[in-house]
Parts: C-alpha cells; sequence; structure tokens
C-alpha cells in the first residue's frame, strides 16, 4: 500500500451528511480572517472602522453632524451618533423580529443595497455591523427613535432578549458599545492613540463632523478627551501633513469637482520642492491604502494638463515627463464619493470600479486647466520644475556608470531610478510586485535608491535553456538595470549601483524568490557577489508594542523571546502582536523605519569564502538544477535535522 494512503486520515465514504451548513453568524466566528482580515491589532481596528463608518455614511447622507467615541475602561468601545437611528419596526421577512435585530444577527442585511437611503456609503455589503456583533463577547445597542430608547444585548451575536422599548426621548440616533472576544482576538487590545489618529482621518474626510473623543485608557498620542473638528478638510490634513514651513513650491490647491449624480471628487494637493512625497486616497471616507482607479484617473489628469500646457507655451521638452516625474514633486489627499464602489477584498484596500479612472480623469481636467489659467507664471514653474525632474532621470539612465554622458542606455520602464551621480553611495532594490514596488517608491531615498518590481517568482535560470533565459522579460529588466552584462559579457565595473538589495516578504514564497535571485547572480553575474554588493533585506515579520511604543521582530524566535522578556518586566502589560502579511501592505513609513533606512535597517551580505566556490557550485547545482533526483537525495540526507517545515 502507498505511504500515502496509510496514513490519509480522509473517509471512504464521503456523503451528504458529511456536507457542513453553516447558519446565522457561525461563517465568522469560524472564519474571521474572511470578513475582517484576520484576528490581529488590525482587524480588531477594522471592527471600529465598519462602526463608525455606518455614523459617518448617517453623516454624509445629511441626517446627523455629531458622533460620540469612548474608549471605556474594560477595553469596550462606544461609538454614537445623532442620526436617524436603525429601524426598529418588525422586518417583513422577518416578522417576529425588529429590523435592527436582523441588522445585528443576519448577514448581508443592510439599507445600503440601494440608493434610497444613501446615495453614497462606506458599508456596501451588509456585513460590518453583524460581523462586529459576532466576534464580540458582548454588545450593547441603544436606539433612539419614534420617540423612545430602544435597548437590546447581544452576546456573541445571539441576543439576550428581543429589542425592548425603554423611557421616552426626543432625540434621534444609534449608540453600541461592544468589546471583542478575547476568545478570538486574544490579549489584543484597542489603542486609543490608533483610534484617536482613525477619528481625526475621519474628521478630515467630512467636514462637517463633530466628533467628540473621550478614553479612560490613558496612553500616549491621545488626550483623554477632545473635539474633533476640521472645518479646511482635507486642506487641514495635508498642511497639518507637510508642517510649517514646507519646502513647496506652490500654495496648496484644494478643491472638488462633481462626476455625477452625488458623486464628486475632493482633494488637497502640495507641490514639492523636496520631502516625503505619495498620495493618500479614500472612496466613501474608506482609506485605499493601496489606492486604485481613483488614483490613476487624478494622475492621468495631472499629466495630461501638464502636457497640454507645454503645448500652449511651445515647450517642447514637456514630452520628457512620466508619472514617476509627477509623483516625486506631489504630496495629495484624494478623497472619492460614488454610489458603488468596487473594492479589493472585504477590508476594501483598494479601488477596482473600472470607469472610475476615467470619470475621475475627466472631471478633474477641467479643473487643472482652470487652475493653470488663474495664475500662468505659476503653472509655467510647476512645468519647468516637473520637467528638471524629468531631465535629472533621463541624466541618471543615460550612462552605465553614471559619471560620463558617453553610452546610452535602455532602461526597464518600471525601474523607479535615484538621482545621485555616485555610484557607489547607490542601491537598488529587487521587489516582488508592484504592491510592494508602491510601498518602496514612498519609502525611498530618492536620491541614493532605486526601485525594481519584479513580478512574482522569476525564472530558475540554473535549470533554464539559454534561449530560455534570454525571453525572459523579468531577468532581462534586471539585467538592463544593472548595466553590467551577464554571462560571458559581464563587466563589473559597468555596475550601475553600489549595492544590490533584495528585499521580500519574510515567507516562504519571499525566500524562493531570493533564492532565486541568489541563483541568477551566482550563475550570471558572479562578480557582484565576489565584490561583496549583493544583499538580503530584513524586513520584519511581526511588530510588538506596547501602548504607543512598538518593537518590530525578524522571526517566530525573536517573537517569543520579546514576548518572555515583556511578560517578565510588565506581567499586566496589554501587549498588541501584527503580523505582516508582505511588503506591499506595510506602511512606507514603518517599511522606511524597519528595512530601507541606512540609519536603522539590518542587512545580510551574501558571501561566499575564497575557497567555497566549488561547494557553493555542486550545492545550487544540487538544489536549483535539472536534476531532481539530486534534490531528492539532498533532502534524503538532511531530513533528520529538520526542525520546522514552513507551508
Amino acid at each position: 500500500m502507498p505511504a500515502s494512503a496509510a496514513r490519509s486520515p480522509v473517509k471512504e465514504n464521503y456523503s451528504a451528511d458529511d456536507i457542513d451548513v453553516l447558519e446565522g453568524l457561525e461563517p465568522v466566528r469560524r472564519r474571521p480572517g474572511m470578513y475582517i482580515g484576520g484576528t490581529d491589532a488590525t482587524a480588531l481596528h477594522h471592527m471600529f472602522s465598519e462602526i463608525i463608518d455606518n455614523a459617518i455614511d448617517e453623516v454624509v447622507a445629511r441626517h446627523a453632524s455629531r458622533i460620540s467615541v469612548k474608549l471605556n475602561a474594560d477595553g469596550s468601545l462606544t461609538v454614537r451618533d445623532d442620526g436617524r437611528g436603525i429601524p426598529v419596526d418588525p422586518h417583513s421577512r422577518y416578522p417576529d423580529r425588529s429590523a435592527a435585530e436582523v441588522v445585528l444577527t443576519v448577514l448581508h442585511a443592510g439599507g445600503k443595497f440601494s440608493k434610497k437611503n444613501y446615495k453614497t456609503s462606506g458599508g456596501l455589503h451588509g456585513v460590518g455591523l453583524s460581523v462586529v456583533n459576532a466576534l464580540s463577547d458582548r454588545l450593547d445597542l441603544e436606539i433612539r427613535r419614534s420617540g423612545h430608547i430602544w435597548m437590546q444585548t447581544y452576546r456573541r451575536g445571539v441576543p439576550d432578549a428581543p429589542l425592548a422599548r425603554g423611557a421616552r426621548s426626543k432625540e434621534t440616533g444609534t449608540s453600541i458599545t461592544f468589546h471583542p472576544d478575547p476568545d478570538i482576538f486574544g490579549d489584543i487590545a484597542f489603542d486609543p492613540a490608533r483610534l484617536y489618529r482613525m477619528c481625526e482621518a475621519k474628521a478630515y474626510l467630512v467636514p462637517v463632523v463633530q466628533i467628540a473623543w473621550q478614553t479612560e485608557i490613558e496612553a500616549d498620542g491621545a488626550p483623554s478627551e477632545d473635539e474633533i473638528h476640521f472645518p479646511g478638510g482635507l486642506s487641514d490634513a495635508l498642511e497639518r501633513d507637510i508642517g510649517k514651513e514646507p519646502d513647496i513650491a506652490a500654495p496648496v490647491w484644494a478643491g472638488s469637482a462633481d462626476m455625477a449624480e452625488e458623486e464628486r471628487i475632493e482633494w488637497a494637493l502640495a507641490w514639492l520642492r523636496s520631502g516625503q512625497s505619495g498620495v493618500t486616497s479614500f472612496c466613501n471616507t474608506i482609506s485605499t491604502p493601496l489606492g486604485g482607479v481613483h488614483e490613476a484617473g487624478f494622475r492621468a489628469a495631472l499629466i495630461k494638463a501638464f502636457r497640454l500646457w507645454g503645448d500652449k507655451t511651445q515647450n517642447r521638452k514637456t514630452k520628457l515627463i512620466t508619472m514617476d516625474d509627477l509623483d516625486d514633486m506631489i504630496r495629495v489627499k484624494l478623497s472619492l464619493f460614488i454610489g458603488e464602489p468596487q473594492f479589493q477584498g472585504q477590508t476594501k484596500e483598494k479601488l477596482t470600479n473600472p470607469d472610475v479612472a476615467r470619470q475621475v480623469e475627466q472631471a478633474m481636467r477641467d479643473q487643472v486647466d482652470h487652475y493653470f489659467a488663474a495664475d500662468p507664471r505659476q503653472a509655467t514653474a510647476l512645468l519647468t520644475a516637473l520637467i528638471e525632474r524629468a531631465e535629472a532621470r533621463a541624466a541618471a539612465k543615460v550612462t552605465v556608470d553614471r559619471k560620463t554622458a558617453t553610452r546610452r542606455l535602455r532602461l526597464p520602464g518600471k525601474l523607479a531610478d535615484c538621482s545621485s551621480s555616485d555610484a557607489a553611495s547607490t542601491e537598488l532594490f529587487l521587489v516582488e510586485g508592484d504592491s510592494a514596488g508602491g510601498s518602496a517608491k514612498q519609502a525611498r531615498d530618492r536620491l541614493t535608491q532605486a526601485i525594481l518590481p519584479l513580478r512574482g517568482k522569476i525564472l530558475n535560470v540554473a535549470s533554464a535553456s539559454e534561449e530560455k533565459l534570454k525571453a525572459n522579460q523579468e531577468v532581462r529588466d534586471l539585467i538592463e538595470a544593472l548595466g553590467c552584462g551577464s554571462g560571458r559579457h559581464f563587466d563589473i565595473s559597468r555596475l550601475r549601483y553600489g549595492r544590490i538589495i533584495i528585499m521580500t516578504d519574510a515567507d516562504v514564497d519571499g525566500s524562493h524568490i531570493a533564492t532565486l535571485l541568489m541563483t541568477l547572480f551566482f550563475r550570471e553575474m558572479p562578480g557582484v557577489i565576489r565584490t561583496g554588493r549583493l544583499y538580503l533585506a530584513q524586513p520584519p515579520l511581526y511588530r510588538l508594542t506596547h501602548q504607543s511604543r512598538s518593537v518590530y521582530l525578524a522571526d517566530d524566535a525573536k517573537l517569543k523571546a520579546a514576548l518572555a522578556a515583556a511578560r517578565q518586566k510588565m506581567p499586566n502589560a496589554k501587549l498588541e502582536i501584527s503580523r505582516f502579511k508582505g511588503l506591499g501592505e506595510m506602511p512606507p513609513a514603518t517599511l522606511k523605519e524597519t528595512t530601507m533606512n541606512p540609519a536603522r535597517r539590518t542587512l545580510l551580505r551574501v558571501e561566499i569564502p575564497p575557497d567555497g566556490e566549488p561547494e557553493a557550485r555542486d550545492m545550487v547545482e544540487r538544489l536549483m538544477g535539472r536534476a531532481p533526483e539530486a534534490r531528492f537525495r539532498l533532502i534524503q540526507e538532511n531530513a533528520a535535522s529538520v526542525r520546522d517545515v514552513d507551508l
């Protein structure tokens, strides 16, 4: 009998009785990651987002103006608004239950599937409130509506009793107090500073809202009480970000443009001479950290407007401008309100509506044209600054060694190059995927750090033919970016960077990609390794937070040691553990702090001992070569010493 059959636990008589049907909120408790992205600190705070987004939707719909948020001493959170209040009358489909109970206990039940109640909203799937209810060990609901106060208590999604009518009240609105279930989230607790920042972000996006903040848990970065209100909206947010004395080329430009009925785009933009650039975007007050079509449409409108202005002013150099030049020069807050947003995933990190890019571009084109026409001198100055950036970028690509202008290179379009002419001080980061590439581009030092995103796992050059090697686009892009050739044509003197840093996710797939890249360098460009130019970045896998202080940890062993030390020193402290899913989901500021800033990062240099090259060549051939039996023998020889296998 085959070994796999002998140890298989699967039943042979698979039948209808083996099909499980999860009802009510049980799917949420079984698989919380499908609804809030996991059970870490980010997922916990996403529960707050779901609740405050409902209150914000009432404000955007002009039915509310004030929200109160209170972090209670027991770790529960209260969110209250002065909106219409959740309906309390019996639901036609569930006549024995109130509409409020249906909303809290039935997935995909809500008032936002049509545009009758909300023209735009952050809630799309009718799961937010019910998911929070399912993942809380207790939730208290209070509704002020129809002249009374209505109350109900739930425990892990199950109501203690039907919705009860209480005292009379002329006020309207909804109040929800929920305590995250420790069976789901363990010791992770709400961070007051993080909640406070989330409240600020909502107040920036909706200038009419007033948020009363209160916390009974002290923490750095969050006042015990505050009235959060930003009548200037996105302008207030951007001016606060860039500081009191920003190095900007023109005053902050803010405005809004209508797109369709009740749909609009709002923005605040700073033109930078230097400093941290990038776009921070939202859709229906939901943060979209991975960007999406609204950002693409906004950028396209700016680029086309600059090119049109160049034509009007007969500046032929406008054709040099690329999107990378623009990204280096702008710091933007962008907020979109549309009726039917489509997001990537339940946690709504990226906007994907097919037509929105075109709609945003059309709405913005007139706005940018009018902005330029209102101050032609400023428009020309901005265009000149943008062309200077384009020329600097082009000059950096002109030569192989960055020191002469005698040889022109064809560089891959997705390379975000650095501008320094001193090759020894420059670094090329090889990152996996466009998402990680986008974060790295925002986190880098544009003077000395270049970014080349690679699509997934590159070709295994140890088992590929020379024809496949020449035909592979990812390998060709990398070799072109380095400028030093490969194989028989390799010349280390033509290398365009002082360091090449492989920066992949801290997981098995990331390690595999790093191995493939090291194999490429070892087989085709060994001089890069021999001269000590190849490095491995060490991004953290975990973040351990106590109050407002965080430490970053590379692996499970270091996390275990840090937890033990922290609990010995602070036995009763609430420690928050976050696991990074990948570099693309790491905020640029965190990526810079932990992995890219030379003053704080850790790099591993890839080295081969002077007498160890034959052994290394043999190992690469056994691991990565064409003969599978060699890998099988290697596994057999070393299987007994393996302790942890990450599948």
